[in-house]
């Protein structure tokens, strides 16, 4: 006989216990990184989660925030900028606190997926002086935007025009800056409603701009055309000055005449 041959061992597939067991540990990580509590903030779980992330020196919004959140408290930390979709899987979120930060900017589109269920929005006492006019396309939320170093002119109008403002402090959005000096100061909310348009006070000074660019345009075109018609003119009579200056063709003809009797 010929040399026995070695039987390798069979693999045996895996049991349905282990691939129930395998399946079950996923799920489990799958569930405990959708309501995982960031390492800076502290969770608690009432009917929904409480997350606490006050004064943590936070210059972003945390990721991986629970799916399950219903009260986000971020104030006092030093956050900027708040981006778009920032809170996009938060579908559960009633209460998002931002106060007391160095915001200066929120992109159109940053509360877009919480529009529905927000209901307390506080943007108090940041850096905010302006903001684009679809920032709270759909929000159903009362905001708080007092505090802020806001400049007065259109946009801003347009934005609060879609608003519902905290009545406790409506009064204390002030103009810090304006296109008109004299509303400096003075709650936005009263200048508004005494019947100024800052939009119209835009449109005024677009086109009075734009007057004064055309006039000044007209008078180059105008002086332009002075100064060509001048020097041209005094070319003309340099040339008719050595025109003048030539012998004439009478006299010519003459002295012509004169050489040939002589000849």
């Amino acid at each position: 006989m010929g040399a026995t041959q070695r039987h390798r061992p069979a693999i045996k597939p895996p049991s349905c216990g282990s691939l129930l067991l395998v399946g079950t540990l996923w799920l489990l990580s799958m569930i405990m990184t959708a309501y995982a509590c960031p390492k800076t903030c502290h969770c608690t779980d009432r009917n929904g989660m409480v997350v606490q992330c006050t004064s943590r020196n936070l210059e972003n919004i945390p990721s991986n925030l629970p799916k399950d959140t219903v009260v986000l408290l971020l104030s006092s930390n030093r956050i900027r900028h708040i981006p778009k979709e920032a809170f996009t899987d938060l579908h559960r979120l009633r209460e998002l606190d931002l106060s007391h930060n160095s915001i200066e900017n929120v992109e159109v589109g940053a509360f877009q997926g919480i529009s529905d269920s927000l209901r307390t929005l506080d943007l108090s006492n940041n850096h905010l002086s302006s903001l684009p006019k679809d920032t709270f396309a759909k929000l159903h939320a009362r905001v708080r935007l007092s505090h802020n170093p806001w400049h007065c002119e259109c946009s801003l109008q347009e934005v609060l025009r879609e608003l519902r403002l905290d009545p406790e402090t409506v009064n204390e959005v002030s103009c810090y800056t304006s296109v008109q000096e004299e509303y400096v100061g003075q709650p936005v909310i009263q200048v508004l409603d005494s019947g100024i348009n800052f939009c119209n006070f835009h449109h005024k000074t677009t086109d009075v701009a734009m007057f004064v660019a055309m006039f000044c345009w007209f008078s180059m075109v105008t002086a332009y055309i002075i100064y060509y018609i001048k020097h041209n003119q005094e070319d003309a009579r340099r040339h008719m000055e050595y025109l003048k200056s030539l012998p004439s063709t009478s006299h010519i003809s003459k002295d012509y005449d004169t050489a040939s009797s002589v000849f």
